[in-house]
């Protein structure tokens, strides 16, 4: 797609209130290929007040019709799915089959069930004498990350729409052809003007402004434990919503009984798609002492067959930030069983799929989010020690058990202090809410847990 010099405001695009812009490079070749404008806090401002003049019409549009226009949404995604692939992997680096199948693909799942949601979600509820409404929380900045570009809009859009919220984004400044591919499809769905902005630009400045502008309602965001800190902080002051998407350091739990190959094959594969960049990834294995050793070798065989089928990092600072973890855990002991520090490449932002062996849980490759294709494999005794390793960290998002059978993996999982757990290797369902305990975030995202982030109460007494 060819990049807009403007912002999507108010139904169409117009100029950006200053001249600067950023550069969007493909990490695959470091080449440049787009530039998108800066926005500052005079077009987040524009954009505010166009989502606070639509939010009456909006919100006061039927469930049904609202469902219908996210509906026209997911078939706009649907017919130009091939595109949206192209524009994810030129500006993010993913391989294309895994733009086309993930990227492209899951947004429209989500997309679909929140038209289905809009249409049947029951925002009126009789609770003895009193009738409890459900209504828009009001206007909604979302500020969205790199990893999944398209995903993490609709995650947070579709919700709000559903709601009869209005929206203005934030894209991540690394991605923003995709947040501008994703405006002109609200744009061909008969959207109405206002209920949907862009603005894109730098954190510190276009995110930073619409984080702390007195007409917006709720702040979504997803991204970094450390960043989320200072929006809660932000938003508290002012008596604002959050709906926080942080950090992960997910473990993967392979309890003795469980089919060992099939989990540490499973295990690799999931940390190294989408090169690593996932908030969710397994990042940690937990594997019982005396199954260690084979598991080792498992992984860094699985590894191996990662080389040719991984993309880049996403930037020069990412892949900085991962050689640089990948260093200190050599520095601090742990054993190279897999890739490394070093580039495998001339050009672009690549890092061998990595595995570590003897990490124990007080390393740092253990204890902070990575971000890159990196495994660590960490033995435990017991199950009481490896949930102390999985609950070890100040992260909660996620993570994985896996066990002879299934109930035996749910005692276990019940146990971890975290927010998803896939069971023996259970498959993504975009009805479950997503999202962390600790200092993971706060809310939640994806199926009715998502829409009621994007929902006030008001109850009538009679």
């Amino acid at each position: 797609m060819k990049a807009h010099d403007g912002m999507y405001i108010d139904g169409a695009w117009r100029p950006a209130a200053g001249r600067d812009t950023i550069a969007v490079v493909n990490p695959v070749d470091e080449q440049v290929i787009a530039q998108v404008p800066a926005g500052t806090a005079e077009d987040v401002d524009a954009a505010v007040r166009a989502a606070r003049a639509a939010l009456p019409g909006w919100a006061a549009t039927a469930p049904a019709e609202r469902a219908a226009r996210i509906a026209a949404l997911r078939d706009v995604l649907v017919a130009r799915k091939d595109e949206i692939a192209a524009t994810v992997t030129a500006e993010l680096g993913a391989p294309l089959p895994f733009s086309q199948l993930v990227h492209a693909g899951v947004p429209v799942l989500v997309a679909g069930s929140y038209a289905e949601l809009a249409a049947s979600y029951a925002f009126e509820e009789k609770v003895g004498n009193s009738t409890v409404y459900a209504e828009p929380v009001g206007v909604v900045g979302a500020i969205t990350p790199w990893n999944y570009p398209l995903h993490q809009i609709v995650a947070k859009v579709a919700p709000a729409l559903a709601a009869g919220c209005t929206v203005v984004l934030k894209p991540a400044e690394d991605t923003p052809l995709t947040a501008q591919l994703f405006a002109e499809a609200v744009d061909e769905a008969g959207v109405p003007a206002g209920v949907f902005n862009l603005v894109t630009g730098l954190g510190p400045v276009a995110g930073q402004a619409l984080a702390e502008h007195d007409g917006v309602d709720l702040v979504s965001f997803t991204g970094s434990t450390a960043v989320g800190r200072r929006i809660g902080a932000t938003a508290g002051a002012a008596v604002k919503r959050v709906a926080l998407e942080l950090g992960g350091k997910s473990a993967n739990v392979i309890l003795p009984s469980a089919d060992l190959a099939k989990a540490v094959g499973v295990g690799v594969a999931n940390v190294m798609g989408n090169s690593g960049q996932t908030c969710s990834a397994w990042t940690r294995m937990l594997v019982h002492t005396s199954q260690y050793d084979e598991a080792v070798a498992l992984a860094a065989e699985a590894a191996a067959k990662y080389d040719d089928r991984i993309g880049p990092l996403v930037s020069a600072k990412q892949h900085a930030r991962v050689r640089g973890y990948i260093e200190k855990g050599v520095a601090e002991g742990a054993r190279l069983v897999a890739g490394g520090a070093e580039a495998p490449r001339e050009q672009g932002y690549f890092v061998s799929p990595t595995v570590f062996a003897d990490v124990t849980p007080e390393m740092t490759i253990a204890q902070e989010e990575i971000f890159g294709p990196v495994v660590s494999l960490i033995r435990y005794e017991d199950e009481d020690d490896a949930l102390r390793i999985a609950n070890g960290t100040v992260y909660g998002l996620a993570g994985a058990v896996w066990a002879g059978d299934d109930a035996e993996a749910v005692a276990f999982a019940r146990r971890m202090d975290t927010g998803q757990v896939d069971i023996n290797g259970g498959r993504f369902n975009p009805l479950a809410p997503f999202g962390g305990y600790k200092q993971s975030g706060v809310g939640r995202e994806l199926g009715s847990h998502g829409l009621a982030e994007y929902l006030q109460t008001k109850s009538l007494q009679f």
